[in-house]
């Protein structure tokens, strides 16, 4: 079970560095992370940290499709984790 909550912790915490680390590629112009990227960080169990990065850096808030695919893939992520822990924990 830790290790479960070990990548979970990890993966969010990567999940929000990445959005703040394209938030500031935009902001200097230059080459930018995929989305496609970005939403496989989120579904690899990092939507908590997406979430909170999208708030926090204030990035793809306006695109409809993270304002509603990555509060989606928490729920998926929570249920998932949910499932491990019970299975495994």
């Amino acid at each position: 079970m830790a290790a479960i909550l070990l990548y979970w912790l990890a993966v969010n915490v990567v999940g929000f560095f990445i959005f703040g680390y394209d938030k500031l590629k935009a902001v200097r112009k230059e080459r930018r992370i995929p989305e496609k990227r970005l939403f496989l960080v989120a579904a690899l169990g990092g939507a908590a940290g997406a979430w909170i990065g999208m708030r926090s850096f204030r990035h793809k808030t306006k695109h409809a499709s993270f304002t509603f695919g990555v509060p989606a893939l928490l729920l998926l992520n929570i249920v998932c984790v949910g499932l491990l822990i019970k299975a495994f924990g």
